[in-house]
């Protein structure tokens, strides 16, 4: 529900539905779906961490979605495909993001830990 509400115009009460399925699938030890719960909360800016806390703590949302898929090994292409975006907007993003983090490429992702 989460992806497809972002996807559309703003949703009312689409934040309650995800922090309640997040909390559900935590309960549940259904991790795949948690996580994917807590990046569509993420994507909606309410649960990023706040600036400075941790390698993460000054990137959008959208910077932080995408570094964790390529910090796992994701392609660009990958990456756009899952989010729906296209490879150029995801370089674009990681181009971004690389300074922000201190890093120059995309195999030092691999060792920040971004919770």
């Amino acid at each position: 529900m989460g992806v497809r509400d972002r996807l559309r115009s703003q949703c009312p009460g689409r934040r309650s539905h995800l922090g309640i399925a997040l909390q559900a699938f935590e309960r549940l030890g259904a991790a795949p779906w948690a996580d994917r719960a807590q990046a569509e909360l993420t994507a909606t800016g309410t649960a990023g961490r706040p600036a400075g806390h941790g390698p993460a703590g000054n990137l959008t949302p959208q910077e932080l979605q995408i570094v964790r898929l390529a910090a796992q090994g994701a392609t660009n292409k990958d990456i756009a495909a899952q989010l729906i975006l296209s490879p150029r907007t995801v370089g674009h993003h990681l181009y971004k993001a690389y300074p922000k983090l201190g890093v120059t490429s995309r195999a030092e992702l691999a060792d920040l830990d971004f919770g």
